[in-house]
């Protein structure tokens, strides 16, 4: 295959420089971009927020460093002889299991392997799906009105996320990109953070009613979720709003779709839905509905401090909503608007906020 046949030149190449380095008696090292929201920096181009010019080394001046760049030349050993070469692939999860047997070399949890990938995702400008790498997580779901076929080892798979699929809808693949979209009559996107929330919306006919896509993000969404919104957005023109619980870490999670997250911001491009907004819960929603609420924890407070200085919450209105969140010293979920009806949410509140927000 082309694909394998680029990354395994690519990888190899990494390990060529590595062992110039060696052979010029230089001390070896790896220099990879600075993952940090100071390191974040907005492409007017692509709309997304992407990494900087501040890099840091994986070096073998330290036993530390010395012991990645091991775990490293095992890792790129693995992906090219094992996943490469023989068109094989393994899970985050079993790369950290596989390492039980490199001796030295072994990772001494799943988040150091974790990272390895990544530091090779920013050096190679690769991702992990190139190296034959796959989540351990089952992809989320959408419902709507959008034919589509999906490419597997059993040849194309027609199907249409509303009548083909059963009440949780299509499971998104991780690899989103064997995904064509063929017919649609939507209108819009609907991201949606819980999975109850999503439930509701399917239950009460909001796609039908709306023209609707409906997607569950499962919390904090997966990157093949976040492919899917970005192509769903782009590739057909439709509006995306991210409907998430009023607390700091959901607005990460419309920060990780809108804008990219920090974490992956080398992915940004390929991620990233730059047209989506957010809708709500809003702190503003909180006091308009007088919604139940939950008090902020010191958690929740030290992360809402830390929002009001990321460059992607930098808007008027990020810093008002965020300071009036601390004010009322409140939080509040989606399920809440459950206390006015059942119907409530999808009758009032959110043909209400897509109004005014110009999508309806």
């Amino acid at each position: 295959m082309k694909e394998n046949h680029i990354a395994e030149k690519t990888l190899l190449e990494m390990i060529e420089e590595l062992y110039d380095q060696f052979e010029n008696g230089t001390i070896p090292g790896v220099e990879i971009s600075t993952r940090t929201k100071k390191n974040i920096e907005y492409n007017e181009k692509s709309e997304v927020w992407v990494y900087g010019d501040q890099t840091s080394m994986r070096s073998a001046k330290t036993v530390k460093g010395a012991y990645h760049l091991l775990k490293m030349a095992y890792s790129i050993e693995l992906l090219i002889n094992e996943h490469l070469r023989q068109n094989r692939g393994s899970t985050l999860r079993e790369l950290y299991y596989i390492s039980e047997n490199w001796d030295i070399a072994k990772f001494k949890q799943q988040s150091e392997s974790d990272r390895l990938i990544e530091d090779l995702e920013i050096v190679t400008a690769l991702q992990r799906e190139d190296f034959h790498i796959r989540p351990e997580e089952d992809g989320a779901t959408m419902f709507g009105p959008i034919s589509i076929t999906e490419k597997t080892k059993r040849g194309d798979r027609p199907i249409h996320c509303q009548e083909d699929v059963g009440e949780s809808g299509y499971q998104i693949p991780f690899s989103v990109d064997n995904v064509k979209f063929k017919d649609h009559d939507a209108k819009l996107v609907v991201a949606i953070e819980t999975g109850g929330m999503y439930a509701r919306l399917i239950e009460n006919g909001f796609d039908e009613k709306y023209n609707a896509i409906l997607v569950h993000l499962k919390g904090q969404p997966a990157r093949s979720t976040r492919r899917m919104v970005k192509r769903l957005s782009e590739e057909l023109s439709l509006p995306v709003v991210v409907f998430t619980d009023g607390d700091p870490w959901s607005y990460r999670i419309y920060a990780s779709v809108a804008y990219g997250s920090i974490k992956s911001a080398h992915l940004s491009e390929y991620l990233a839905a730059p047209k989506a907004v957010f809708l709500g819960v809003q702190p503003s929603d909180i006091v308009e509905y007088s919604l139940s609420t939950d008090k902020l924890t010191d958690q929740d407070i030290a992360a809402l401090k830390s929002e009001l200085t990321d460059p992607r919450f930098d808007t008027d209105y990020w810093k008002d909503q965020i300071n009036l969140q601390l004010k009322l010293g409140k939080k509040s979920e989606q399920q809440a608007f459950a206390g006015k009806g059942l119907d409530f949410v999808t009758d009032t509140y959110l043909p209400d906020r897509l109004s005014e927000m110009g999508v309806l």
